[in-house]
């Protein structure tokens, strides 16, 4: 079997499977085979009934004395069985699944798994996992009797029909995997088809422990390779022309602003000023966190470039954005004379303009002229597309500026952009107010909704986040924004004016909806964490976050600051259907700390690396393995990937390598 079959075409799947399938992006079979158990329930301890623990998960294997449904008075059903494995009956009950006595017959040789309990003097399973015993004894069992691997799951796609058809399709393809790895960097790991048969389908944790290794190495080692490759791709390129840096009248512009640069500030002007004096193009990033001054240092730099006769092209996000930096980066430049134009779907006016700033209709090759000397790209996420796109067929390029407002440890950093050069505005300026933030238990619900009406009732605005669009049947205590909007607008806060916003609307929605509520038609905005990289709106002084222990601690700090944009007090409420202490600690932190780099750095410690940029905020690698707290691992993939690429840059030995990093399309340039 192929690793590129589409999944619609294997046995067994039709429309409707693969419609499921599709949800999970699982699209071929290549997709199966990596859709990677995220635990293993430990089944493995196959014993009698008399020698087990009351409260232990064991393994039973033994015959089905009698089963039958009973219905409650409230229409629920019971399926009930008796079990006996030849020490002692047992009795199995399972719940809402009436069709269970189609399945398991009377006399059926059954092998079960589960918490041993008693209940009424009487030994019994909750819920067991089960499966019928294979007619040759020596068959190796699926779902019972082993450590069991449970996977990400959608409605009607459960973890057992995944064990089920990897387990037919995986020994049909494990011939057509090469490995890409050459022994020199595998060392001693395990080869690839076998890290992939034992991380399905593992006989022991040790088994389970090295598949996982190796297929954490190869997601961390490709994409150290992709982007290391790119800076070595990047560092044959030649810029339009080497800059002068004036800075006597860099001095004079930076004296013209409203404010005083911070240390931070100046420290990362200097590194750009290194970069320009280079014939080689810059290719820099720059890390702040909302409020650090990031807009600020742009506009120098701007300064810089147009001494030099030169333009600049800026990129936002959004249009929204873009009229936000227009006015910002105008504010700043006008008195020098500098003509700032505006790129986007509603509105072009660009002619003449030294700086030019849009959304993605910048890039194309009618603006991009040889006159352009810098490209500033706002929010990393597109970057590598974009920059992709500016590579091809040209051997001289303008310099890269791109910056993020996403707290982002070092190492991580290092891995996930290892082709950019990094500066870290790593200080707020020192009128930067302190958002006060607050852990709100359950009873104090109601007097947070009087503290709001009353804050809007002065003319302030709140934003109240949730972080999903319509509700989930699998996470029924998550607030979606969609049934919370509805419940806001007509129980709690009938005489306000409330919004909604979320990612499924179109981009003009999105726009429109932010521009009313930075325009005050909107007392309350409900949302999901789209605002996270956001619009200044300067009256916003709330920012309320429902089923706060979803996030992590770096997109929860993100979120907060959203407020705290003027000069009133400004307040950031965390509410969480869950009051476990460690839940509750855990958010806590941001209570006491309020630096952006130092909860990103706690929740990698906490929660691992998934959770440092909340669902898929990286933009532009998904970890579907390996962990960017493994800080040990993510130096070894680093390391050899640099040692590969300077024995044979343009990888002329390792083809299968080569060919692995053009499938990573989106990460490498044409």
């Amino acid at each position: 079997m192929e690793l590129n079959t589409p999944l619609k075409y294997v046995l067994g799947i039709g429309p409707g499977l693969s419609f499921k399938l599709n949800k999970l992006s699982l699209l071929t079979v290549s997709d199966l085979i990596y859709h990677f158990p995220f635990r293993y329930d430990d089944f493995s301890a196959i014993k009698p009934a008399t020698d087990a623990q009351i409260g232990e998960v064991v393994t039973l294997k033994g015959e089905v004395w009698s089963i039958k449904n009973i219905y409650t008075r409230s229409r629920k059903v019971l399926t009930q069985a008796i079990f006996n494995d030849g020490t002692s009956p047992i009795n199995l009950t399972w719940f809402n699944q009436s069709w269970l006595t189609k399945q398991i017959k009377t006399g059926d040789r059954l092998q079960i798994s589960g918490k041993l309990t008693e209940y009424k003097k009487k030994l019994s399973i909750m819920a067991p996992k089960w499966e019928k015993m294979p007619d040759n004894p020596i068959s190796p069992t699926l779902h019972t009797g082993r450590l069991v691997p449970i996977y990400p799951e959608t409605e009607g796609l459960t973890s057992k029909w995944v064990r089920t058809k990897i387990s037919q399709i995986l020994p049909l393809t494990l011939k057509e995997i090469e490995d890409p790895l050459p022994e020199s960097i595998r060392g001693g790991m395990l080869s690839l088809s076998d890290a992939l048969s034992k991380i399905h389908l593992p006989e022991n944790w040790e088994e389970a422990k090295k598949a996982r290794e190796r297929l954490g190495f190869d997601e961390l080692f490709y994409i150290a390779l992709a982007t290391q490759k790119i800076r070595l791709n990047w560092r044959q390129k030649k810029v339009i022309e080497p800059l002068r840096i004036d800075l006597k009248n860099l001095d004079k512009f930076i004296k013209s602003l409203p404010f005083e640069l911070t240390n931070a500030q100046r420290q990362v002007l200097d590194d750009v000023y290194k970069d320009l004096k280079n014939d080689k193009p810059m290719n820099r990033m720059i890390q702040g966190e909302v409020g650090s001054g990031k807009t600020v240092v742009a506009a120098v730099i701007i300064y810089l470039i147009s001494l030099n006769k030169l333009k600049t092209l800026f990129m936002a996000p959004t249009e929204i954005l873009a009229f936000q930096h227009y006015s910002t980066i105008q504010r700043l430049l006008k008195p020098f004379n500098i003509k700032v134009g505006i790129y986007t779907g509603s509105k072009k006016d660009s002619k003449g303009a030294d700086i030019i700033i849009g959304t993605h209709a910048l890039l194309s090759e009618k603006l991009l002229t040889e006159n352009v000397g810098l490209v500033i790209i706002d929010e990393q996420q597109r970057f590598g597309v974009d920059q992709r796109s500016l590579l091809r067929s040209r051997s001289k390029v303008p310099h890269f500026l791109t910056t993020t407002a996403t707290p982002i440890p070092r190492t991580v950093a290092l891995t996930l952009y290892g082709d950019l050069d990094l500066s870290v505005i790593d200080e707020l300026p020192k009128d930067r107010q302190k958002i006060k933030t607050f852990v709100v238990p359950k009873k104090k619900r109601q007097d947070a909704y009087n503290f709001i009406e009353k804050k809007v009732k002065s003319g302030d605005q709140v934003y109240i986040i949730t972080p999903l669009i319509e509700e989930s049947e699998s996470l029924k205590s998550v607030r979606a924004a969609k049934v919370e909007f509805e419940r806001l607008q007509k129980e709690v806060f009938p005489t306000l004016k409330l919004g909604l916003l979320h990612g499924r609307l179109k981009g003009k929605e999105k726009d429109q909806i932010m521009q009313d509520f930075k325009e005050g038609k909107i007392d309350i905005l409900v949302s999901t964490s789209v605002v996270e990289v956001g619009v200044d709106v300067r009256n916003a002084t709330i920012m309320l976050i429902e089923s706060a222990e979803r996030f992590g601690l770096s997109q929860l700090h993100q979120l907060r600051g959203r407020v705290g944009r003027g000069s009133k007090e400004s307040f950031c409420l965390l509410f969480s259907e869950m009051e476990e202490p460690a839940v509750i600690n855990r958010l806590k932190n941001l209570e006491k700390i309020n630096d952006g780099m130092k909860l990103a750095e706690l929740d990698l410690k906490i929660r691992g690396s998934g959770e440092i940029f909340g669902a898929k905020q990286s933009g532009r690698f998904e970890l579907k393995i390996a962990d960017f707290s493994d800080l040990g691992l993510i130096e070894r993939t680093r390391k050899a990937a640099s040692e590969l690429l300077r024995l044979d840059p343009e990888l002329d030995k390792y083809p299968h390598l080569a060919a692995k990093l053009q499938d990573q399309a989106n990460i490498m340039p044409d």
